[in-house]
């Protein structure tokens, strides 16, 4: 079931959205990062030395998702934008 929003979506001028938005997306990435590196390990368990990089490709998988949730969770500025209307 998608969340509701109470309000008709504004993703330029509605911060909390632009929040729910990237937390979503970040959620989706971490759910397919699980899924392939589930897959790359349980091939590399089964058959032993047949994926010679998965270390590689797990650490380095790890190491966007984790860039990723520093901008979510630290640097991102949610903030409401100040609309200049002029004088």
């Amino acid at each position: 079931m998608p969340p509701r929003w109470p309000r008709k979506p504004d993703p330029a001028n509605d911060p909390p959205l632009r929040k729910l938005e990237d937390r979503i997306n970040f959620a989706v990435h971490v759910a397919g990062f699980s899924l392939v590196n589930s897959v790359i390990w349980f091939f590399n368990t089964v058959n032993p030395g047949s994926l010679p990089l998965a270390k590689t490709v797990t650490l380095t998988m790890l190491g966007i998702l984790f860039v990723h949730a520093l901008y979510i969770f630290a640097i991102a500025d949610y903030s409401p934008k100040k609309v200049d209307v002029g004088k």
